[in-house]
């Protein structure tokens, strides 16, 4: 399980790449259509997942693992599971909610 990115969804997403890219400085690194641009953090390999597709879901980190279904099936008993497994390009995403409270999201990239 390594972290990837910080999910930040956003309901402007060209206010948002004003700020954390040209105000903060932070580098594009990739987008995927018009609703998802990812960004270098500096000082480290965590990168800042904008996503315009739904801005009111929760933020949250982004674990990538080498499955989701065997994560989802081996999960600790008290990560409640909020969207069971689903198919997101090239992969499988699913998301969960710790004891606290917190949003945290696992994929995979296995059909890549």
């Amino acid at each position: 399980m390594k972290l990837e990115f910080l999910f930040t969804p956003t309901s402007d997403l060209k206010a948002s790449l004003a700020l954390y890219r040209d105000a903060l400085g932070f580098t594009e690194v990739w987008r995927e259509g018009d609703a998802t641009v990812a960004l270098s953090l500096p000082g480290t390999d965590v990168q800042l997942m904008l996503d315009a597709n739904d801005p009111d879901a929760p933020c949250g980190p982004l674990f990538v693992v080498d499955s989701v279904e065997r994560f989802h099936a081996a999960r600790p008993d008290n990560l409640v599971a909020i969207e069971e497994p689903s198919e997101i390009p090239g992969g499988f995403l699913a998301t969960y909610q710790d004891p606290g409270g917190a949003m945290l999201y696992v994929m995979d990239q296995s059909a890549d």
